[in-house]
């Protein structure tokens, strides 16, 4: 794994950020991408800098992954500069709580385009360098939610349905070029998306969860750095990650 060409999207949210802090910990060259939060991108390259000795690079680009010529360029400028991309972790995201009576096609067009039309553009990218070196691994972060559903959440969790009927389909269709694709699908993680819920709401959760905790985005990442070190032979695999919550 030292010295992997690793892409992660979605860097400069939570879990985002601590996928890429894995990856610099084990000797990754990074291309991170983000869009609504560019104080927390520099603030994860700032620790990934204070902690680990740079032997290896790490460039960061901001753009909306939902624009696919946008995309098209931070992309190709990360790999002219990483050279050839090993692992792509897809976890740009975003939620909308509320009912779906009350929700904009303009909301619900963002939601789609965030989760779901950003993981077609970089994944379409990304996956034409992996195919012409015959090697690579994909990994997406969905959602419980996805296979679930999630009341007033109809838009979040068609989006991470979606994800995961994505990840399925494109893993047969690059599964002869040593390519894998698999998703990792988190249940209720202390992230700030959560913050609309209140103490209450969220003791509730706790209940039912066996762990009788939330999971940590460091959890998050722990399990993709895994996935990432599997063999090809492992894809189109929903790995979920959810303290027993859904079993």
């Amino acid at each position: 794994m030292h010295n992997a060409n690793v892409i992660v999207t979605g860097a400069s949210g939570e879990i985002g950020s601590s996928i890429a802090l894995k990856f610099a910990e084990k000797g990754c060259n990074l291309g991170l991408i983000g869009h609504t939060n560019s104080a927390k991108l520099n603030s994860t390259i700032k620790e990934i800098d204070d902690n680990y000795v740079l032997e290896y690079r790490v460039i960061s680009k901001e753009c909306d992954l939902a624009d696919y010529e946008s995309t098209s360029k931070a992309i190709n400028d990360i790999i002219s500069e990483l050279g050839d991309i090993d692992i792509l972790v897809n976890c740009a995201g975003m939620s909308y709580v509320g009912l779906l009576s009350d929700m904009s096609i303009d909301e619900w067009k963002r939601v789609i385009d965030t989760n779901l039309t950003s993981v077609y553009n970089v994944s379409k990218i990304v996956s034409k360098n992996m195919i012409n070196h015959q090697s690579g691994k994909i990994i997406n972060i969905s959602s419980v939610w996805g296979q679930h559903g999630a009341s007033m959440e109809v838009a979040y969790s068609a989006s991470k349905g979606a994800v995961d009927s994505f990840t399925k389909a494109l893993a047969k269709e690059l599964a002869p070029s040593n390519i894998a694709v698999n998703a990792v699908s988190p249940g209720f993680i202390d992230t700030k998306m959560n913050s609309h819920l209140t103490a209450e709401e969220i003791s509730f959760i706790i209940d039912e969860i066996p762990a009788d905790r939330l999971g940590t985005a460091s959890e998050v990442a722990d399990l993709v750095y895994m996935v990432s070190e599997m063999s090809t032979y492992m894809t189109g695999q929903i790995i979920t990650i959810d303290g027993g919550w859904t079993l």
